[in-house]
């Protein structure tokens, strides 16, 4: 199952769900008018046992009331909580106490945990997401939450960071990808705010409980004060009811799509190893899994692993057993549990750095070998390999991350020096225009900022066009522990920059695109998208303009540009296109394109991107400037999309 065919599983899941949500909600009320019916005398124990009399005696209209009260209960109660979840993953992982991991920590556990999610990032083609920390939790846990990749986050226990090897760590974070990039952080969001509406019931029980044994003090003659009670309890056992169908939807929805996080750790790694050596550990270290912070029932199925035990838990866990998951990716497992404490020796970055390079350089030794033939191939499968990249290109991102100056990483990895590298970035090479956008920026930006973009000038202005994105996905974390008004002026800096710059500026909308794409949901509330296409034959023109600026990014001869147009349009079969005159596309129109090429429903994405692929591919030429558009298109279409080794 591809990145695609996952996303679109995810939207039946979400049917799913609303049919288990409803059985429950109409358990539920059949239960609540019980009770009422019962505590307030509608009916009695002999109508109980005649079906007939009891039906007869019914109070419909009561029954109507009643349940349109817990239909209203029940939504008020989830969509206050989805509400609260729309800010995005970080809200879960405060709720359970996590606290974000500086992208410049110096703790070495710390550090390690980040490189391992910075190299499996630039390797999914996505920036890293951040990555917060559960201090208190000794035992071996992770968590990803959020709607999309671009809100996602990353949770890990402190008896992971201590616990797990390099190789572990990185399996569990490759199974924590997964979940992002197949769509389940989304079904894990829902399925919180749909629960917290089910379990409502027994809340109001408890505060009736507790207000009416507050109100009962000194009046205990009260005749009606014992119904209260009666309905009091009642109701919260009606909520234990809600936990046990909502712990059995948790089941239901979560314990498959474990199977297919582990087997897809296992793809992407290519180390069964790491994932079931994390899956050993946890059976042998004396915690497990376990996550004692009292959020953590509700987050449960969000886990790595069975993070909560209990009675309910053992009737509807949310995961399969250890044994079961590891006997799928290590089939001749002994049965043994891992007890020992394997520490990883401390790593220098600039010596790795060494060695990253020469994988890189074997790796470009195997691309020339079948000469330009393999980059091209390269390019052609990359739209089948998001969400679901090659092991190779988690070394291929290791060693471009070792090829960068240390000035450069440790400036992209703190808020001021990410404001500082993008700014160097857009900056023009004529030093004309240059002195315009640094006047402007020394007027307008943070004082220490204008001075270290000055510094970098000579660093970022060297560098290859292919580093670019791992820059950019270098820095994106830390732009988003910007404040908001820091931002803002970040932001409008940025686009003035750009439109200073005298260049071409397909590579500076680029940029700008990825980087706004990523960053403002974190600071602005944008409404989430919602799919209305289900081909792309219905958006022709959008799909007309795309494929020209792809042709036109490649190619400078007419000829060769419009038979890139054509090859492009024959990978999508929606009937004659037209190329768009160069001098007809303007950027507002392109994003505007982009903006509804999005809401195409996720099997009709593929194909437009293959068909951009094949515009790039068509002269056996692959610049870095084709690639980079290419992702610019592929990311606003939620769809990251890997590097490609050139």
């Amino acid at each position: 199952m591809n990145f695609f065919e996952s996303q679109d599983r995810v939207r039946k899941n979400t049917f799913q769900l609303v049919f288990l949500f409803a059985l429950a909600v109409i358990t539920l009320i059949i239960m609540t008018n019980l009770l009422f019916m019962v505590v307030f005398g509608y009916i009695n124990s002999e109508q109980m046992q005649s079906s007939g009399m009891f039906l007869q005696q019914m109070d419909w209209k009561t029954f109507a009331i009643i349940s349109a009260g817990v239909i209203v209960v029940v939504l008020m109660g989830s969509l206050y909580k989805i509400m609260v979840l729309s800010a995005g993953g970080k809200i879960v992982a405060e709720a359970l106490g996590g606290q974000l991991i500086p992208q410049n920590t110096d703790d070495l556990k710390q550090r390690k945990l980040l490189n391992v999610v910075e190299e499996m990032a630039i390797a999914s083609g996505t920036p890293a997401p951040p990555v917060y920390l559960l201090a208190d939790e000794p035992g071996i846990n992770a968590f990803a939450a959020g709607f999309t990749p671009r809100d996602a986050v990353i949770g890990v226990t402190q008896g992971a960071v201590d616990h797990l090897s390099r190789d572990q760590l990185q399996g569990v974070i490759a199974h924590e990808f997964s979940h992002i990039f197949n769509g389940d952080m989304r079904l894990n969001i829902r399925l919180m705010g749909v629960l917290n509406g089910i379990v409502i019931i027994g809340m109001a029980g408890y505060y009736l409980l507790y207000s009416t044994s507050f109100s009962r003090r000194g009046r205990s003659s009260d005749k009606g004060a014992g119904g209260i009670l009666a309905l009091a309890i009642g109701l919260m056992a009606i909520g234990f009811s809600g936990t046990f169908f909502g712990n059995l939807i948790k089941a239901a929805v979560s314990r498959q799509r474990e199977y297919l996080a582990d087997a897809s750790a296992v793809q992407f790694t290519r180390n069964p190893d790491g994932i079931a050596g994390a899956l050993k550990r946890i059976g042998g270290l004396e915690f497990g899994s376990k996550v004692k912070t009292p959020g953590a029932n509700e987050v449960s199925h969000a886990f790595f692993a069975q993070g909560v035990s209990g009675f309910m838990q053992l009737l509807s866990a949310t995961h399969p057993p250890l044994t079961k998951r590891i006997l799928r990716i290590d089939p001749h497992w002994n049965g043994e549990f891992d007890s020992s404490d394997k520490i990883d020796l401390p790593r220098d970055e600039k010596n790795i750095g060494k060695k990253e390079t020469m994988t890189r350089e074997k790796l470009a030794n195997k691309v020339t070998t079948i000469a330009v033939g393999a980059a091209m191939a390269d390019v052609a499968n990359v739209i089948d390999q998001i969400g679901n990249p090659k092991p190779e290109t988690i070394n291929y991102a290791r060693s471009l991350i070792a090829e960068l100056s240390m000035v450069i990483k440790e400036s992209a990895r703190e808020p001021y020096g990410a404001r500082a590298v993008i700014y160097s970035m857009v900056l023009d090479p004529e030093e004309k225009v240059r002195d315009i956008q640094l006047a402007r920026l020394q007027k307008y930006a943070d004082p220490d900022v204008f001075v270290l973009t000055h510094k970098l000038l000579s660093e970022i202005g060297g560098l290859d066009i292919k580093y670019r994105l791992p820059i950019i996905d270098i820095a994106i974390p830390a732009l988003k522990q910007l404040s908001l008004d820091q931002y803002q002026v970040f932001r409008d800096n940025l686009v003035t920059l750009i439109e200073m710059n005298s260049r071409v500026k397909l590579l500076e909308w680029s940029l700008q695109k990825i980087l706004f794409n990523h960053l403002d949901g974190q600071f602005f509330k944008l409404a989430h998208t919602k799919t209305r296409y289900s081909n792309a034959g219905q958006l022709k023109k959008e799909i007309e303009l795309i494929l020209s600026v792809m042709a036109y990014a490649g190619h400078k001869d007419q000829n060769e540009i419009e038979a890139a147009f054509i090859v492009a349009t024959k990978n999508l079969g929606c009937g004659r296109l037209q190329l768009v005159a160069k001098n007809e596309i303007s950027f507002s129109d392109l994003d505007r394109s982009l903006q509804k090429l999005e809401k195409l429903k996720p099997l009709a994405k593929p194909q437009l991107l293959k068909a951009c692929a094949a515009s790039v591919t068509y002269d056996q030429k692959i610049s870095s400037v084709e690639v980079e558009i290419l992702r610019a298109f592929s990311d606003v279409l939620g769809c990251p999309m890997p590097p490609v080794i050139l």
